[in-house]
């Protein structure tokens, strides 16, 4: 995939040149809701709360694209299509 390219910018509302990046997820809270509650469930006698994934099923995952425009500096998020590798070339 090429680094830039044309695309719609909603806060401009209208096609400007876009930089591609792959988006990377951040890095979890350990003081977040969810994992407290997981936390107190796996405590104790009793282990794992649901059973462990031994393997997972797809071979893929969808790979999320992150548009930031260069006029308005906006940055736009689109679920681009399953593959196992993407490369963004200049």
């Amino acid at each position: 995939m090429q680094k830039e390219m044309r695309k719609f910018c909603p806060k401009c509302k209208t096609h400007t040149i876009q930089s591609v990046s792959i988006h990377k997820k951040g890095k979890d809270r350990k003081g977040a809701q969810g994992a407290l509650r997981h936390a107190e469930d796996k405590k104790g006698y009793g282990g794992q709360k649901f059973p462990e994934l031994k393997r997972t099923a797809k071979t893929t995952k969808k790979i999320t694209l992150r548009y930031g425009c260069k006029t308005c500096q906006r940055k736009t998020m689109k679920e681009g299509k399953r593959m196992r590798k993407l490369e963004i070339q200049a």
